[in-house]
């Protein structure tokens, strides 16, 4: 985790934040990417020294994310660009979030933590049950989906509440929300007629075993 320093408008007007780190300033160079709370963010500067590092925040991603609610002392979720050469757990996560949800009930059960969250039904309709989603760029597990109440849980183990901001968090607070991407591309798939019908290919296949057959008479006829 990391802790921001300042989050503002910046001297050539633009905004920016900068966040106190240790870890993930390692090997770090200008124009790497660093995920904040899931959102995946281009560094313009770092201090080694002093250990931290300054990102731009465009209109969009603070329109996005919930990163326009964070102050200078808020603690915030920091993850570095995956390399391939690396064992890979949990589900792919872009840092690409899509919206954001509210925190509506937060719940122990011995020493782990039950989170439901609210979220728009234009995200909701990508979650499902012991599917993945990234919460704060989290990735988690779903637990279970309540349609009817716009919402969907996750439980925290205890290991993971002591490296996340999440269990910080009070309920009425947001987080940054990414589906899992697989979910929007069969969408996508599905809408845009990629998918070939079962009944069109058996009627092509049974369409060309005819055309097939045509011609093998047809070569007969000639030899006799």
């Amino acid at each position: 985790m990391g802790e921001v320093k300042h989050v503002g408008v910046s001297d050539d007007g633009g905004f920016d934040m900068k966040i106190r780190a240790k870890t993930v300033l390692q090997d770090v160079h200008l124009g790497d990417s660093i995920a904040v709370n899931g959102t995946c963010l281009t560094v313009t500067e770092f201090d080694t020294q002093l250990e931290d590092f300054t990102v731009g925040l465009s209109p969009e991603t603070l329109r996005k994310t919930s990163l326009i609610e964070l102050q200078p002392g808020s603690l915030v979720n920091l993850e570095r660009a995956l390399q391939p050469t690396t064992r890979m757990g949990g589900h792919f996560v872009q840092g690409h979030v899509d919206g954001t949800g509210e925190i509506v009930e937060m719940k122990p059960e011995g020493d782990s933590l039950w989170i439901k969250v609210k979220t728009a039904k234009s995200l909701l309709k990508y979650v499902v049950p012991k599917g993945f989603i990234a919460v704060d760029g989290t990735s988690l597990t779903v637990v279970d989906v309540f349609g009817e109440e716009d919402c969907f849980n996750f439980m925290l183990v205890e290991y993971t509440q002591q490296k996340v901001v999440i269990p910080l968090k009070k309920v009425g607070q947001k987080v940054n929300l990414e589906v899992d991407i697989l979910g929007k591309y069969v969408e996508r798939l599905l809408s845009s007629g990629g998918v070939i019908e079962p009944n069109r290919v058996l009627r092509s296949s049974s369409s060309a075993r005819l055309e097939q057959s045509e011609l093998e008479l047809d070569r007969a006829s000639i030899v006799i």
